[in-house]
């Protein structure tokens, strides 16, 4: 089946697995997001790039831990890939019924899936599956990503840090790239990888930045009505 609507959704490990634990509430609500989207439109195909979430970061935590010298930052992206590759397994069983049943984690092979859910992971070392995201936009002609995050917007400074930090609902790459600047280190925590900026600056690949627990609003995103977010293009 040829699909003429293919939608790209970067996944936040932080909402597969945050501080608490696999969030199966988060999970149902995506599995019924999902299947609701393709029930109302055939020509749709979903690919879900997963994120590693805290069980990314306590296996780098745990490392770091017993050893008594430094990871390197192979060893730190490393683990962080294998966590983004069992998130990954696990949304491929959720939509086992639907989805391809390789998940793309090699991105030199283009395959031909044809079914309507395709499930992504980590790649390798230097960058965040933001970056895998840009590849399968690349590989599969597809335009645009939407990140599901955990927050709602990108802002012009790390709120957590300042509290004047404004919101931006949309900026340039050029503009983005300024925020979170040109360098990779695991585990960064920015709205979209300073390495798959770049490369979606490149490609002309605009990113919309939504919060993933409000997925009323990511159907408003694809519907083309009023949303909350960040349109980075």
């Amino acid at each position: 089946m040829a699909y003429s609507d293919k939608i790209v959704m970067s996944i936040g490990g932080s909402l597969i697995v945050p501080e608490g634990g696999i969030d199966t509430k988060f999970l149902s609500e995506l599995n019924l997001f999902i299947r609701d989207n393709l029930s109302k439109n055939k020509k749709r195909q979903f690919f879900l790039v997963a994120g590693g979430g805290k069980l990314a970061r306590d296996y780098r935590d745990a490392g770091a831990k017993v050893i008594k010298h430094e990871l390197t930052i192979d060893d730190l992206d490393w683990l962080g890939i294998h966590s983004t590759r069992l998130n990954a397994h696990l949304l491929r069983t959720i939509f086992r019924d639907i989805a391809h049943p390789v998940i793309l984690e090699n991105f030199e092979t283009i395959r031909k899936p044809t079914e309507p859910v395709v499930v992504a992971a980590g790649w390798k070392p230097g960058h965040s599956t933001d970056f895998d995201a840009v590849l399968v936009c690349e590989d599969y002609g597809v335009r645009s990503i939407i990140n599901l995050s955990n927050v709602e917007t990108v802002f012009d400074k790390d709120p957590n840090k300042f509290k004047e930090a404004k919101p931006i609902h949309k900026i340039s790459w050029t503009d983005f790239r300024k925020i979170v600047g040109d360098k990779w280190t695991p585990g960064l925590n920015a709205p979209f990888d300073p390495i798959a900026a770049k490369k979606a600056h490149k490609l002309g690949v605009k990113v919309a930045v939504l919060l993933g627990h409000n997925l009323k609003n990511v159907e408003n995103y694809i519907l083309g009505k009023d949303f909350i977010g960040t349109v980075i293009e």
